[in-house]
């Protein structure tokens, strides 16, 4: 047994999940609802329980402070709107555990929700489509748009451009980070994309921004997920395994698109996850399973490497060695992450993490997961969350 401080003495009690993808027929609000629902019965509890909501929209919007209204919710004690991209479902978890711990609350939701897919209208499209009317910059900050440099692809693509060229990672080694996730999204019945994937068809696949392939860059998904947080010793008696916040970080890097950033080379997750371990009292050799923010293969890597899994300019070879996917030494997005199965911010991989920690993941559970490291990126490296989930009970 470990012993844990008095901010960690709080569990994620409850996981609702709805379905995900291609999904036309319920508003982001419904979503909402419906996962907030699913997650409370699947903890053995009811909405009467609940007295603590903290919820994200997607980039399109929608849901408001009206929420507890639609779901019958009285007498909230806690209750806000929390965003930092997809480092939210992070800043969610950590604001929860702070919060019971503060005894402000005994049992806290928190949901995400999206809808900007639209019928006959591609992913990319849709997506954009979502942020339209958003403010876009003036003055000096407009010269990027000018440029060409136009949504989050463009941007990543100069930062994995500035990264390949320093390291001399090839647009091979991200392949095999897209590979070593569609083997596990074969597994995951919940995935979006279950056909098989090579290096081959990687490397064939359109170009959506040099240096990034289509099967480099994420899914989009309508869809909602939820979890409920309350007290650990309240968790272990209800429906489900508890599991555990160890450790938690949240860094805003705030670079500057200036001569002399480290923008592309270094991550949020440098500070971040070294102090998340800290918290939990671990180091990257007591880490089973990664679940990574993995908005495209790029992100992933460098991720990896700012968590200290492997040197500075070798997450590429590090990817390649098949390190990552099924049957390797440090599983990686074992639902096939953002990449091929589900695009939901930050409850992506915070959701895959609870399903491996409570040993729930079917064909693709990971047989050890004691600990499991959990990752959210936000805007284009700007904002990151870092978490360290463990199966076992704090005393």
């Amino acid at each position: 047994m470990r012993e844990f401080s008095k901010h960690q003495q709080a569990a994620i009690a409850g996981l609702g999940i709805t379905e995900t993808g291609k999904v036309y027929d319920k508003t982001v609000t419904e979503f909402a609802t419906d996962a907030i629902r699913l997650a409370v019965a699947d903890a053995g509890l009811t909405l009467g329980d609940v007295d603590g909501l903290l919820f994200s929209n997607g980039l399109g919007g929608g849901l408001t402070l009206r929420l507890p209204r639609d779901l019958g919710l009285r007498d909230l004690r806690v209750l806000s709107e929390i965003s930092a991209y997809g480092a939210t479902a992070i800043a969610q978890v950590q604001y929860a555990c702070l919060a019971i711990a503060g005894g402000l609350a005994e049992t806290i939701v928190c949901v995400h929700a999206d809808v900007p897919l639209r019928p006959s209208v591609g992913a990319g499209e849709a997506y954009r489509a979502s942020v339209a009317g958003r403010r876009s910059p003036t003055g000096f900050g407009a010269m990027t748009m000018i440029g060409g440099m136009r949504g989050a692809n463009s941007m990543y693509a100069l930062a994995a451009r500035r990264y390949m060229e320093a390291f001399g990672v090839t647009s091979e080694q991200f392949g095999a980070v897209a590979v070593a996730q569609r083997r596990w999204a074969m597994m995951n019945p919940r995935a979006q994309f279950r056909t098989p994937l090579t290096i081959e068809d990687h490397q064939a696949s359109r170009w959506i921004v040099e240096p990034l392939h289509l099967y480099d860059c994420c899914t989009v998904s309508n869809g909602a997920i939820a979890i409920v947080v309350t007290r650990s010793e309240r968790a272990r008696n209800l429906a489900q395994p508890p599991v555990y916040p160890w450790g938690w970080a949240q860094t805003h890097s705030g670079y500057a698109m200036a001569r002399d950033s480290d923008f592309g080379l270094v991550s949020g997750a440098a500070i971040g996850g070294p102090a998340a371990m800290k918290m939990a009292g671990i180091t990257t050799t007591d880490v089973d399973i990664c679940e990574l923010y993995d908005c495209y293969t790029y992100t992933a890597i460098i991720t990896l490497e700012d968590y200290g899994f492997c040197a500075k300019g070798e997450g590429g070879a590090f990817a390649a060695s098949g390190v990552l996917g099924p049957g390797g030494a440090l599983p990686t997005n074992t639902g096939g992450g953002q990449l091929s199965s589900y695009y939901l911010w930050g409850m992506t991989p915070l959701s895959e993490a609870i399903i491996q920690a409570r040993g729930q993941g079917g064909e693709r559970q990971v047989a050890k997961h004691d600990v499991v490291m959990v990752s959210g990126n936000g805007g284009v490296l700007d904002y990151h969350g870092a978490l360290v989930l463990g199966a076992q009970a704090p005393i």
